[in-house]
């Protein structure tokens, strides 16, 4: 199973280490970014699965951060908590407008971070879990483990759903080969990167015989891409 993958945004290297440190040690996989610049581009390359912002950085400010993170399609359910000495009701207020689902002030028990990451994971991934994704007449139910195109069932392999289903909640977003390796088959695996591309065209197949395998894009030298357009 995939570690659940955390980015820390956080401009002071001793809260940065800190954080890094806790929730390494609970198990989950953690990316720390040292300003926004750095966050974007551990985004472009993983989409983490929660984001823990500071408030006062250089440049550009935590607030205006998750702005820009509701404003992207791939970023705009993403679960944010944000840390930061701003402690006043209207700084929480404004935080929490901007988008941050949850507002944790320094100093902060470790203890109460866990709790509060713990409690996030819980209500994203139960808000996820039974959301069904659809394309035109594609429907992924993910409760039901099922795909339908025009109300038939549409028979998938185990990998081939866990491609969809990954593909669809990131439309638009191109997956390199071992991306693709990393969050289908998880980050211990033991398979070739073409096998990629086996699993690509067995889905394609199955999507070319109701007309819509142009859904998936090969984009040369990068990946592939789900278009939902």
């Amino acid at each position: 199973m995939t570690a659940t993958h955390i980015l820390i945004v956080e401009d002071e290297s001793g809260i940065r280490q800190l954080v890094q440190d806790v929730l390494s040690a609970k198990g989950f996989a953690v990316t720390a970014a040292r300003n926004a610049q750095v966050a974007r581009a551990a985004i472009a390359q993983q989409t983490p699965d929660i984001a823990i912002v500071d408030w006062m950085m250089p440049k550009t400010s935590g607030i205006e951060l998750i702005r820009e993170l509701r404003c992207e399609p791939a970023t705009l359910n993403l679960p944010i908590i944000m840390l930061t000495a701003r402690a006043t009701e209207d700084d929480i207020i404004q935080g929490l407008d901007a988008g941050a689902d949850d507002y944790l002030t320094k100093p902060f028990s470790t203890r109460e971070l866990i709790s509060r990451v713990n409690a996030m994971l819980r209500r994203s991934q139960g808000h996820n879990k039974n959301k069904i994704m659809s394309h035109g007449e594609l429907k992924l139910d993910p409760a039901a483990h099922r795909v339908t195109i025009n109300n038939e069932t549409v028979n998938l392999g185990q990998t081939e759903y866990r491609l969809l289903h990954f593909m669809i909640s990131h439309p638009d977003r191109v997956y390199s080969r071992t991306q693709l390796l990393d969050h289908v088959w998880g980050m211990n695996h033991f398979v070739e990167e073409r096998t990629v591309d086996v699993h690509i065209l067995r889905l394609r197949k199955t999507l070319r015989q109701h007309g819509i395998d142009d859904i998936i894009d090969t984009v040369r030298g990068a990946g592939y891409r789900y278009s939902p357009s």
